[in-house]
């Protein structure tokens, strides 16, 4: 490969993150406004639905679904207790386990806040066919799957 394909090639990459960056952000516009109301930050929002969708879980295994740092979780779990949305205890047969769940307050909030999450989805639904939509999810899991895959030595 010439120095100038590489130069595109690489180009092309960061294109593709940057528009991924670009689409995030757009999309997020949209969300931000109901997530202000409710004095939770996007981070935490992800945290809080992860917990509700799925149930009790360990830090390591949150941070995953959620896609978050586990340094950024850390602190975030703190504050997500002191309001009283997370309920943190220790695992019952290791205790330097920790397990990770939605408190009723935070049921409560979740219950509160998702019908105005699904209408913000539902108006972004009208820009875009299901079946569009189906396949951009599709490819995106993809390409996050062959992301995870192991570096190679270049």
């Amino acid at each position: 490969m010439t120095p100038e394909e590489q130069g595109r090639a690489s180009t092309d990459q960061e294109s593709l993150t940057i528009q991924l960056l670009r689409t995030r952000e757009a999309l997020m516009q949209h969300f931000r406004p109901m997530l202000s109301a409710r004095d939770v930050s996007e981070t935490q929002w992800r945290v809080l639905r992860s917990l509700y969708e799925r149930g009790e879980m360990e830090a390591m295994e949150l941070a995953q679904v959620s896609a978050i740092m586990a340094p950024s979780l850390t602190r975030m779990l703190k504050v997500l207790e002191e309001r009283g949305l997370i309920v943190t205890t220790r695992h019952p047969t290791d205790g330097r386990r920790v397990l990770i769940s939605i408190s009723e307050a935070g049921r409560d909030f979740m219950l509160e806040a998702l019908p105005e999450m699904q209408r913000i989805y539902q108006r972004l639904s009208l820009a875009i066919d299901s079946h569009r939509m189906r396949e951009l999810q599709k490819l995106l899991k993809e390409i996050a799957e062959l992301a995870e895959l192991p570096k190679s030595g270049n």
